[in-house]
């Protein structure tokens, strides 16, 4: 349960704060306060993605081993 906390929390992280970079740059482009827009963005989509990562987590995980297994 602790690795699984970890990972949603490393994994919520890094792919929420790339995301919401990449979403906010297409949006707006890169403006004079894109970051105040990009953070702003982030740090609504960080407690979104956690909940989503801790959730499919697992269930993603064993259907990723199952097509490793047929590929």
């Amino acid at each position: 349960m602790k690795h699984r906390i970890i990972f949603a929390f490393l994994m919520s992280f890094v792919l929420s704060l790339l995301m919401s970079a990449w979403v906010t740059y297409l949006n707006i482009g890169f403006i004079s306060n894109f970051i105040d827009y990009w953070i702003h963005a982030w740090l609504l989509a960080w407690p979104a993605a956690g909940i989503i990562s801790f959730i499919s987590g697992p269930a993603i995980h064993a259907f990723a081993h199952k097509l490793a297994k047929i590929y």
